[in-house]
């Protein structure tokens, strides 16, 4: 197993700094969450996860949201998966929905992470959002997690009515490597004329396995999510496999030959963070493949800057745009 290095004919300068306002959360958060993730820390990491769990009462968001927790069938031959259905109150059906997927590298998370969040900024727009809870690497490796994903994403789309969901309006989402498996999802239903998606929203998506762009050798280190972190997370994921030639675009998305025909994408990410680099090309290539991406690199923002320090100028910036975007997609 082999990382590909960065050629010697690419000079990286210093890593770009991050922003004032920033910096302070920065270092608080560096007292819990090292920025070099190891495998010995995941179970660590995990129980730390369930120290202040997420509930109903959090989701609901102050009575804007009704939440149900629903079992369906996951993968021929898988367990069932959970799916954490948010529906806004007070508004007609059907709605938009957003299928998301919680970040978390591979190996940590459940189907609550983040989702406060993603709740608070959307709270004001008829969609319905409906999170997955996939199986975690290392013990259950690619496929599981992006299978569990899209079976999850096939049950919503067959299921809209049941939900109050129109089956037209639906945008795949995700955070960190929830945003890497909504762009697998994006592919998945492109290439199995599954559901017709509408949109897909990347956040700090984690797309490449290659680890070797110039953003992952200046964060080395430093934030949160660096260089070892990524390794870890895909290791995790892929095994002895990670950064050789025949892992699947369904696993890292970044590795997709043909980008086009996708639906329109939303794809944000910090300056000062390792996803930096290869969340660009991402955009670029889309571009390139003639589909709609709106992307936004957020001047010192390091990993999950907006989760971290939602007060924090940049994170009210950021969800902004995304509310826009969003609304610019529905017509909301």
């Amino acid at each position: 197993m082999s990382i590909i290095d960065l050629p010697p004919s690419a000079p990286l300068g210093p890593p770009p700094a991050f922003d004032v306002e920033l910096t302070a959360v920065l270092e608080l958060v560096g007292q819990h969450l090292p920025s070099a993730v190891t495998a010995e820390m995941i179970n660590g990491l995990r129980e730390a996860g369930t120290m202040l769990p997420i509930t109903d009462d959090d989701l609901r968001q102050g009575g804007a949201f009704e939440v149900a927790e629903l079992s369906v069938p996951g993968p021929p031959g898988a367990p069932e998966i959970s799916l954490v259905v948010c529906r806004p109150t007070g508004v007609p059906v059907p709605t938009a929905a957003i299928y998301y997927a919680h970040g978390g590298g591979m190996i940590i998370g459940n189907s609550r992470t983040g989702l406060p969040d993603l709740l608070g900024w959307t709270r004001d727009m008829s969609v319905t959002v409906v999170s997955v809870e996939y199986r975690l690497a290392p013990e259950h490796p690619h496929p599981a997690p992006v299978e569990d994903c899209y079976a999850g994403l096939v049950w919503l789309a067959d299921h809209a009515a049941e939900l109050g969901v129109d089956p037209t309006r639906i945008v795949v989402g995700g955070t960190s490597a929830g945003g890497g498996l909504a762009a697998a999802l994006a592919l998945m239903a492109r290439e199995r004329g599954g559901p017709e998606l509408v949109g897909q929203l990347l956040l700090s998506p984690m797309l490449d396995d290659r680890d070797n762009t110039p953003s992952t050798v200046q964060m080395a280190g430093l934030g949160v999510w660096d260089r070892t972190a990524n390794r870890t997370g895909w290791s995790a994921l892929l095994g002895d496999e990670v950064g050789g030639p025949d892992v699947s675009p369904f696993a890292a998305p970044a590795r997709a030959g043909d980008l086009s025909g996708l639906p329109p994408a939303f794809i944000d990410v910090g300056s000062a963070e390792t996803f930096r680099d290869e969340d660009v090309a991402f955009a670029s290539r889309i571009w390139q493949a003639g589909g709609s991406a709106e992307l936004h690199v957020w001047p010192g923002g390091f990993h999950g800057f907006d989760l971290m320090a939602p007060q924090a100028a940049l994170s009210q910036a950021a969800r902004d745009a995304r509310a826009r975007w969003l609304r610019r997609l529905l017509g909301d």
